[in-house]
């Protein structure tokens, strides 16, 4: 039988850090003289390393904790914090503000112990003067200038840190893995790597990713899988920015977050129900609808833009940036059904004020309103606003939150909302209707059937000339 020896390590009394050799200062925490040597386990020598699992029950539940970012927004996308023990990609286009975030994230969080900033493509030098900017100067904040893993690893390993920022991952490079960096080896290479010690540490990561000029983040999407949430810093208008999630594995994918970035850096937008919305003296123009857009735990009142012209050369298109191309098709293919009005042989154009990307079903009837009143040329009551899912057949289905969404458009003065039947407050909050030609009648009245006869009329006469 082999002979059995003791493993000794030292635990920090105040944090429950465990350290194979004892150290003045707890190097998660900062404390000294907290570190106490106490019995790891028993191992038979022929069985060193060996690791074995572990009850479920006596997992302390308290190592899953969440840490505050220091910026309520990112908190909201993330789930409630960043968790211990967990690796973020955050992707945006160039200059959009990623490292400024990140480094405004890096002075606020409630870290224990330090926290390891590492840039591939900026110098030491220019990191102090952007966190000069920002006043994101703090005790513990470390920055580390390279792109080698190796040099990467050692820093990690001496420092301890509990919460890192890798700018950016393709600027990573390792021997193992090749000898140019960027390529899509180096990147799942260096991200495994990384993330692997990050989490048998119980510390946080964020790497910073680039992105393709599709808009989809630059490298394999083996990158994505392995992390366990995946950001995107995307520009709105103006000086907005909107921070959403693409995978969550510790809360919804269905939150975002808004910024506005000013002379000191990235500023949170608290309230951003009427961000999006445009006020004017003399009424909507015709092809204007306001949606109630129910994200994450928000209602945000956003303007859907249409413009329907004639199809040039007989082959219509649809051009939409901000909305499914294959959601205003289909709303449209409804819309043509249901009313009569030829849709087919008209060129699209859809947008969304204020660059939002919307990608709710809650929208349909808004955009449905929005293109038939592009149609007809017939513009929308001033201060409604709409809600709902449109069916295949027309008809209206109800959505999430309704009842919020009613109080959230009338909180800003839109008193005439319409949405689906079927949830407490309908009669009272909105005016429900059944399908698309009931939303139509009551937004436009008398107005939309003759409207859509004439049409019907003009396009029989055309195909009998």
């Amino acid at each position: 039988m082999s002979a059995k020896k003791t493993l000794t390590v030292y635990r920090c009394t105040a944090c429950g850090h465990v350290e194979p050799k004892w150290l003045g200062r707890c190097p998660e925490c900062g404390e000294w003289n907290t570190l106490r040597e106490g019995v790891a386990a028993e191992v038979g020598q022929d069985r060193a390393g060996e690791t074995f699992p572990l009850p479920i029950g006596s997992i302390d539940p308290k190592s899953g904790e969440r840490m505050a970012s220091g910026s309520g927004e990112m908190d909201r996308v993330l789930g409630g914090g960043i968790m211990r023990g967990s690796a973020i990609l955050v992707g945006g286009e160039p200059g959009i503000g990623k490292s400024t975030l990140l480094l405004q994230v890096c002075a606020k969080a409630a870290a224990p112990g330090r926290i390891l900033y590492v840039s591939g493509e900026e110098s030491p030098a220019q990191l102090r003067l952007r966190a000069d900017r920002l006043g994101a100067l703090r005790d513990g904040l470390e920055v580390f200038c390279s792109g080698n893993l190796a040099a990467i690893r050692a820093a990690l390993e001496n420092l301890k840190p509990s919460l890192v920022v890798i700018d950016s991952i393709q600027t990573l490079h390792a021997e193992e893995a090749g000898a140019v960096p960027g390529t899509a080896n180096q990147i799942k290479y260096c991200a495994q790597e990384l993330t692997a010690w990050a989490k048998e540490r119980d510390a946080a990561i964020f790497f910073v990713a680039h992105v393709t000029k599709e808009g989809l983040i630059a490298g394999p999407k083996a990158a994505e899988h392995l992390v366990d949430a995946v950001l995107s810093f995307e520009q709105s208008e103006g000086e907005l920015r909107v921070l959403r999630a693409g995978k969550n594995r510790f809360g919804s994918a269905e939150e975002i977050g808004i910024f506005r970035m000013a002379e000191g850096g990235l500023e949170e937008v608290q309230d951003p129900s009427g961000l999006f919305l445009v006020r004017r003296s003399g009424g909507l123009p015709a092809g204007v609808a306001v949606a109630a857009v129910h994200e994450g735990s928000r209602v945000i009142l956003v303007e859907i833009q249409s413009l329907v012209v004639p199809a040039k050369a007989g082959l219509s298109r649809i051009y939409s940036e901000r909305i499914d191309s294959g959601r205003v098709a289909r709303v449209a293919a409804v819309l043509e059904k249901n009313t009569g009005l030829h849709f087919s042989d008209q060129d699209l154009y859809v947008n969304v004020a204020g660059g939002m990307r919307l990608a709710e079903p809650g929208i349909d009837l808004a955009l449905a309103a929005a293109l038939y009143s592009a149609r007809t040329g017939l513009a929308l009551p001033d201060a409604s606003a709409l809600a709902g899912e449109l069916s295949l057949a027309g008809e209206v289905r109800p959505v999430r939150q309704m009842r919020r969404r009613a109080r959230a458009a009338r909180a800003l003065g839109l008193d005439f909302v319409l949405g689906p039947g079927g949830e407490e407050g309908e009669g009272k909050e909105w005016r429900a209707v059944a399908d698309a030609r009931a939303a139509l009648k009551a937004l436009f009245g008398e107005r939309a059937a003759a409207t859509a006869a004439q049409s019907r009329n003009a396009a029989a006469k055309a195909a009998s000339d």
